[in-house]
């Protein structure tokens, strides 16, 4: 009898550690690496607060179709732009009078607009006017902007390497158009 209480004690030990394994596993389901020259940014996608567009990111990091694409929008103390898989990719038929103007070959997505703000760190989806135009294109915020709550998806925050997301070339004017602009060197799955 003391045996069967010790062998469901291993089991349950067992279940416990493989619960925790699972869960870390799919806490990293939902992580994108970004290599920058600097090093990693890890961003945590939010598959709750925007599934299809999630969705879709993981689609296009799966395909390597983020990989050399060109941060080519970046407003100093607003954000960086990046994700136009079209014209921006610096190493397959980078245009830089388009860069922006672009997406994927994959339909653009509804609005899937939330209570979650706009701070340091967050990452949300670029559109054109209409508000259901999100394809590939995303940004990420290097201060807070609270005029962007509820009026863009929200899909992710960075958890580690938010200093090297400050050093990204930034651009010049108000559009914020990047002369020669860092890119994303690889873009992959879970933490690397």
């Amino acid at each position: 009898m003391k045996f069967i209480h010790i062998a469901f004690a291993g089991l349950m030990c067992l279940a416990s550690f493989a619960g925790a394994a699972s869960a870390a596993s799919a806490a990293d389901d939902n992580d994108i690496t970004i290599q920058l020259k600097d090093g990693p940014v890890v961003i945590q996608l939010m598959p709750e607060v925007a599934p299809k567009h999630v969705a879709q990111i993981k689609a296009l990091v799966a395909k390597g179709a983020y990989d050399n694409v060109a941060f080519h929008r970046v407003i100093d103390g607003f954000m960086a732009q990046t994700g136009d898989v079209k014209f921006g990719n610096m190493t397959k038929g980078y245009n830089a009078q388009q860069a922006g103007m672009g997406g994927s070959d994959m339909p653009d997505i509804k609005a899937e607009f939330s209570k979650t703000p706009f701070v340091r760190g967050t990452v949300g989806m670029a559109r054109s006017q209409d508000p259901n135009s999100a394809n590939s294109q995303f940004f990420i915020m290097f201060k807070d902007g609270p005029f962007l709550n509820g009026q863009y998806t929200v899909v992710g925050k960075v958890i580690s390497g938010m200093d090297l997301v400050d050093k990204i070339k930034k651009g010049e004017g108000e559009s914020g158009s990047v002369t020669n602009p860092d890119r994303m060197i690889k873009v992959t799955l879970g933490k690397k």
